[in-house]
């Protein structure tokens, strides 16, 4: 009785959240908005209102004041229109025709390339355009995510076929046990570190940031945040930007856009650590100005997941290379005018001389 329960078509998202003791006599919007708590309440009342939150053993549509009761179930469904997650660029959606490709694949596991704007599993309003559904709908069964990869950053992610495959990967990430490297392409400022270099300043989150929770970096002598370290190579630089490599030694959140940003070097299209998050709450909120646009030249932050190094099954070392992907490929190509292929050619290079790190 105590447990969520979720079920996914590629028309639809139903989950089902049980009433606990301490959400008797809650109203029902209260009670939705403390199941989901990314999204807001203004959408869950429209929800409410088409009758697409259903207390068990009642007939919808409900009142958002309701109250519901311990014991009780609340059904909400979602209708996949296209429209629920979708991103904005110069007011049109985002293209996401791309589906994720497999890169491996065995009885127990998965090792996909996962497009930008895709999300690992569902989360607030991104419900469909996700890794797990993509493949549950293809499979027909449960798929655990092993690790996450933000929504914007695209590349090499891992899905468990299993719950026990699941829990054995996700063990070598928390033991360091798999190494992991990223492309990414950034400005480069003034005050920029020079190359190669490690970034060891300490990461937190900061509660009294705008927007709410930003990752906030100290020196590495301060008590404040937790240890964060990332190595960064350089590949090309021209024009004021860099194409380099990021090799996370830990994995904080945010870790290598942040570590990046405060050594002089904030991802191209990053709306939240380019020094200016009002950027990112525009874009949230729909408000983007034709400035903003210029300022972000691409609709998500310049990240790749490219290449990934662990121990599988047993003790069999493998190692796993992402193409790059065609939006950051065609900016390079055709903004920047540096060649895609060569730029593979010197991140595998760069892979089998970095063992140090990976």
């Amino acid at each position: 009785m105590g447990q969520i329960e979720k079920s996914f078509t590629i028309e639809k998202y139903t989950a089902s959240y049980p009433v606990h003791t301490e959400h008797d006599n809650m109203r029902l919007d209260q009670f939705i908005q403390s199941c989901l708590p990314g999204l807001s309440r203004q959408f869950l009342k429209k929800k409410i209102e088409k009758g697409e939150v259903v207390i068990s053993g009642r007939t919808p549509p409900h009142k958002s004041s309701v109250k519901v009761h311990f014991g009780e179930r609340v059904t909400v469904t979602t209708h996949n229109d296209g429209l629920i997650d979708e991103e904005l660029w110069h007011g049109g959606p985002v293209p996401r025709d791309m589906e994720p490709s497999i890169v491996f694949e065995d009885k127990d596991l998965l090792v996909i390339n996962k497009p930008p704007f895709m999300i690992t599993h569902p989360a607030g309003k991104n419900l469909f355009y996700c890794a797990t559904v993509f493949y549950e709908t293809i499979y027909k069964h449960t798929m655990h995510s092993v690790h996450r990869l933000d929504k914007e950053t695209s590349g090499l992610l891992l899905l468990g076929k299993n719950p026990k495959v699941s829990q054995k990967m996700s063990l070598l990430f928390e033991e360091d046990k798999v190494r992991k490297c990223y492309f990414l392409i950034a400005h480069k400022t003034a005050d920029a570190k020079t190359f190669p270099f490690t970034a060891k300043q300490r990461l937190g989150r900061n509660e009294n940031a705008i927007p709410e929770g930003m990752i906030t970096s100290y020196d590495e002598t301060s008590l404040e945040g937790k240890e964060a370290e990332t190595h960064f190579e350089l590949l090309v630089e021209k024009d004021n930007y860099v194409i380099a490599l990021a090799f996370p030694i830990t994995g904080r959140q945010h870790q290598i856009r942040v570590h990046a940003a405060c050594n002089g070097y904030p991802l191209l299209g990053d709306k939240l650590y380019n020094g200016n998050s009002s950027i990112f709450l525009r874009f949230k909120e729909s408000k983007a100005t034709p400035e903003d646009h210029t300022i972000m030249q691409i609709p998500r932050q310049a990240l790749h997941a490219v290449a990934l190094r662990m121990s599988y099954p047993a003790d069999k070392e493998m190692k796993f290379i992402a193409p790059l992907p065609p939006d950051l490929a065609n900016w390079l190509e055709n903004v920047l005018k540096v060649e895609p292929k060569s730029v593979i050619k010197q991140i595998e290079e760069r892979l089998s001389t970095a063992l140090s790190y990976f």
